[in-house]
């Protein structure tokens, strides 16, 4: 009978390590990790004892071990073999390659000069050491300065224009509000953890929820008001709102003439920006805008979570600037649960001079605008500010040929024959397509590093919680071992580790050493409420709120160097929060309006490579109005063309009836070849830099839309 019996051995407990998620995305999640082997992970889950993350990740991240044992990983340093682009390589070994990179950046530099070299980053890792140590060889070998100008800009100018810091109420009392207003980013995709805050507050208080976009994507879905605006218009939304707010007596006058600079000038400006008039450029209605005016006026704990979106159009300053202006008029910062956010940036505070070599820096080198690289590469004047031609270039943490503006010209600079290239990454990206070295690279989890949570509050620590594949070596150990080639490894910061440079920023902080701070995981550093919510004065001299903003006079986070000067048609930039068409318009060459918006299953061009992502997204398509579809004569899952000056990409339509008619959205970035004729949706975005401090406005575009051929 005992043969019957079925022994079950009890299962072996999962070991969990703790980290943090690397990526570009202001949640910036603590996570609990399963630790399968010394070199294997299994699923990610989000730390639930961090009151931020709450136990909440998005879905790409919980299955990262498809990135982490990805057969498709690099393993080997490769040299090309044949010509640029063709994919012709040869192993080496770490050793040969480097030397061979070093060997080159000398002899560029002895051609032109050390400016001739430029080391490029962003926003791959979000780890400080990994991520910022380039800076440390930039500034000993006096290369070419970096201005990182992609992602942030527009939005932090604005939020500083008038608040004057950049920091704000704890993105926690989201769920202590009453009205919850997120406007300009698709959080369920981008940025998860805002639903986490917000849907509590539904749940728990009946919150409602408001969400303003440009199509009705996954967050507008959630909400209780929904408003589907024209792609560059919230500036006029948010002066219509004012304007009803004044006009209706819903406006806190006690709290203007408190906090904030000129009130009695804002109404008087805003007397003439009706909802008909906002109406007419924003494509809602006269009640949507009066609905969302008076709910945000009668409901005293209303938090605006300000996104992402308002970095991607030519106003995104001025729409950020009007955008948080309307919390100022309602006076909700006095509330737990009220006032606005966009990111903590300003409050983190870790020293990175050492790390950096800030010391180092030559203030006479030139810099260069990252979203500039395509006019940089291809030799622009006004790109290159008066320096010599780019020779060289060291790229970590980033894939320019696929993500950057203007991508015909920024594959035709890589393509030329007088350009050295070390792409140092993980997978073989468009950009490292094009290198003439790659480096393979460790991933998150592979390495030490420290996190800032910009969307939050915490800093938070990344140990290595296993060992990388036999090859891929970190950023820290490319950089150290390129000053020793480069004759520049005595420099301050120099032959240090990781947990070395952890240790200088975690001391200088009073957080403690890395060892301590491994037990403790993530520390909190949101200030007082008081402070959180300027009660004690915004962040200007004088402690007011700004409605009518210095554009060139007021600091900002990340102000370009007064050498490069200010960008775009800063004269009408407006006195007081406004709509200006600094946008592309429409015009009868091209009658659409495009947003490149981010895919669910995707982070920029990370994630296009792991097969589930990949099959949750399906192929590269256009969301197009049906009625416009009808106009053109497309059918669904026809082949369309897109195009404008730039140039044109091929997309499969999708009829959409949750944007505005000519309006048109392209979810994604998509590997330029998954795209039929080998070129991304970057193709058709522009370069120029907006008004006041730079920016990449990729979601700023007209264009034509017609049947493929």
């Amino acid at each position: 009978m005992n043969q019957h019996i079925k022994i079950v051995e009890p299962k072996a407990k999962v070991r969990i390590g703790h980290s943090a998620c690397p990526h570009d995305c202001p949640s910036t999640c603590a996570l609990d990790v399963e630790l399968l082997s010394p070199t294997r992970i299994g699923r990610v889950h989000g730390a639930k004892n961090n009151s931020y993350t709450a136990g909440v990740i998005c879905a790409k991240v919980a299955r990262y071990a498809e990135r982490v044992h990805h057969p498709d990983r690099l393993t080997k340093p490769l040299v090309r073999s044949g010509a640029k682009g063709e994919g012709n390589w040869k192993e080496a070994s770490w050793e040969a390659a480097l030397d061979l990179v070093a060997e080159k950046f000398d002899a560029a530099e002895a051609k032109y000069g050390s400016e001739t070299v430029w080391p490029y980053f962003y926003a791959g890792t979000m780890g400080l050491v990994q991520r910022d140590g380039i800076e440390r060889l930039r500034h000993a070998k006096r290369y070419s300065g970096f201005f990182g100008s992609i992602c942030t800009n527009l939005a932090w100018t604005g939020w500083m224009m008038g608040a004057g810091k950049l920091a704000g109420a704890d993105p926690r009392e989201m769920a202590k509000s009453d009205c919850v207003v997120i406007w300009g980013t698709n959080a369920v995709v981008t940025q998860v953890n805002v639903m986490t805050h917000a849907v509590k507050a539904r749940k728990e208080r009946g919150a409602r929820i408001v969400v303003i976009d440009v199509y009705d994507n996954a967050t507008v879905k959630q909400a209780d008001m929904g408003l589907v605006l024209k792609p560059g218009t919230d500036g006029a939304l948010a002066c219509a709102v004012m304007h009803v707010l004044f006009r209706e007596n819903l406006a806190d006058r006690a709290y203007l003439e408190k906090y904030t600079d000129d009130p009695h000038g804002l109404e008087r400006h805003l007397e003439s920006r009706t909802p008909e008039w906002a109406a007419a450029i924003t494509g809602l209605s006269v009640a949507e805008i009066e609905a969302f005016a008076r709910l945000v006026g009668t409901t005293k704990r209303t938090f605006f979570r300000l996104g992402y979106g308002f970095s991607r159009q030519r106003n995104g300053s001025v729409n950020m600037h009007a955008a948080l202006s309307v919390a100022a008029v309602t006076g909700c910062w006095q509330y737990e649960g009220g006032g606005a956010f966009h990111s903590n940036s300003g409050i983190l505070k870790l020293d990175t001079a050492l790390l950096e070599g800030t010391r180092l820096r030559d203030p006479r080198v030139r810099h260069l605008d990252h979203s500039r690289i395509g006019p940089v590469l291809v030799g622009q004047e006004d790109a290159l500010h008066g320096g010599p031609p780019v020779t060289a270039m060291l790229i970590q943490n980033t894939n320019p040929a696929n993500v950057a503006p203007e991508q015909r010209l920024v594959k035709r600079g890589f393509l030329r024959d007088d350009l050295f290239t070390c792409v140092h990454e993980q997978f073989m990206t468009d950009t490292a397509k094009l290198a003439d070295v790659v480096l393979p690279a460790t991933m998150f989890l592979e390495h030490d590093d420290i996190y800032k949570g910009g969307g939050n509050q915490h800093v938070t620590l990344g140990p290595k919680l296993i060992e990388p594949p036999p090859g891929p070596r970190t950023n820290h150990y490319v950089i150290e071992e390129l000053a020793k080639r480069l004759g520049v490894a005595d420099q301050p910061g120099f032959g240090m580790t990781e947990r070395q440079h952890i240790d200088v920023m975690l001391e200088k902080r009073g957080l403690g050493t890395f060892d301590t701070f491994r037990e403790e995981r993530w520390a909190d550093l949101q200030p007082p409420f008081e402070e959180a919510h300027f009660l004690k004065g915004f962040g200007h001299p004088d402690g007011k709120f700004r409605f009518r903003p210095d554009w060139t006079g007021q600091p900002a986070p990340n102000r370009p160097p007064k050498s490069m000067g200010v960008f775009g048609p800063v004269a009408r930039l407006p006195e007081f929060p406004d709509h200006v068409d600094l946008i592309e318009v429409a015009d009868a060459e091209h009658p659409f309006r495009l947003a490149t918006s981010p895919a669910r299953s995707y982070l920029n061009s990370s994630f296009s490579e792991t097969p589930t992502s990949r099959a949750r997204e399906g192929r590269p398509e256009l969301l197009v109005h049906p009625d416009d579809a009808a106009m053109l004569k497309i059918g669904e899952g026809d082949r369309v063309e897109v195009g404008n000056r730039r140039g044109e990409v091929v997309l499969h339509a999708k009829f959409f009836d949750g944007v505005k008619r000519g309006v048109v959205i392209a979810e994604g970035i998509w590997p330029n070849s998954a795209h039929e004729r080998g070129e991304g949706i970057n193709v058709l975005t522009g370069a120029d830099a907006p008004a006041p401090y730079g920016g990449a406005a990729v979601h700023d575009n007209k264009v034509w839309v017609r049947a493929a051929v």
